[in-house]
């Protein structure tokens, strides 16, 4: 009982990838299609507040909640998160086919490790920075347990949650490239991003083809993408965080511009 009580407020974490939202007004005018490639661009927005679109994706409403803001760094807006024993995120939500759409963009910074994490073990499941993904997918599918989890979560919130969910984490030791599973739920995997001390204080540039990651994390290929998020969590640790996100982006091709081809970012690492 003790560990569905826990899976179950996991699931409400991810509702933001099913929930409907208000429409809210965009500040920077774009099309449909540039918004699905450009999931997030932050700078383009001017310090204060939150981006449009975006809404917060609370883990337990006991549980101290994650400061996000948008803040000035050199000469550029980037997402700014603090975690002071807290867990809550943002979580944005998209309609996007990955096999037509498969490089996901970002870039982050962070000062220090959580240093007593360990993504492997449930009791110390934190990490300064997280890129959350949200899958569809047929549920049918799914182990018994993890149906059953997710219908009981369904009746009790008129929520669908995701099908599936892809983490993107910076952890203390494992390599990068390394699946963690989910120590609550078969249906959620962390990916190693960045790992170590050795890039703190920089910002850090990925470019991640989301449908192999998904394919190597799951064993199939993904569903349509449904949400994505940011988390910066300590309340496993009780420690501080601090992190910088910069722009989010999907794209249908590797590099963005002409003038990436001379200058490749790695799949698993920043430049």
């Amino acid at each position: 009982m003790i560990r569905f009580a826990v899976s179950f407020a996991l699931l409400l974490t991810l509702a933001g990838c099913a929930t409907q939202q208000d429409p809210q007004p965009q500040k920077p005018s774009a099309s449909a299609s540039s918004l699905n490639t450009r999931l997030s661009v932050f700078s383009r927005y001017p310090a204060g507040g939150l981006p449009d679109g975006w809404e917060p994706m609370i883990l337990l409403r006991n549980k101290q909640r994650t400061e996000y803001q948008l803040v000035r760094d050199a000469d550029t807006t980037v997402l700014h998160a603090r975690a002071e024993s807290a867990s809550s995120g943002l979580m944005l939500k998209v309609d996007v086919q990955p096999q037509q759409q498969p490089w996901l963009r970002w870039s982050w910074k962070i000062n220090s490790l959580v240093k007593s994490a360990d993504n492997t073990k449930r009791a110390t499941e934190d990490s300064p920075v997280r890129i959350i993904l949200g899958f569809d997918g047929d549920k049918d599918t799914m182990p018994f347990a993890d149906q059953i989890l997710f219908e009981t979560a369904r009746v009790m919130t008129g929520y669908d949650f995701p099908y599936a969910t892809l983490m993107y984490i910076w952890e203390n030791n494992a390599p990068v490239g390394t699946v963690i599973p989910s120590t609550y739920t078969s249906r959620i995997k962390m990916m190693v991003a960045e790992s170590g001390s050795e890039a703190l204080g920089d910002w850090r540039d990925f470019t991640r083809n989301i449908a192999e990651d998904y394919e190597k994390a799951f064993g199939e290929k993904p569903g349509r993408l449904i949400g994505i998020g940011v988390l910066t969590d300590t309340d496993n640790t009780g420690e501080t965080a601090e992190a910088w996100y910069g722009d989010i982006q999907l794209l249908q091709e590797r590099f963005a511009h002409e003038g990436d081809a001379a200058q490749p970012l790695s799949l698993s690492q920043g430049k």
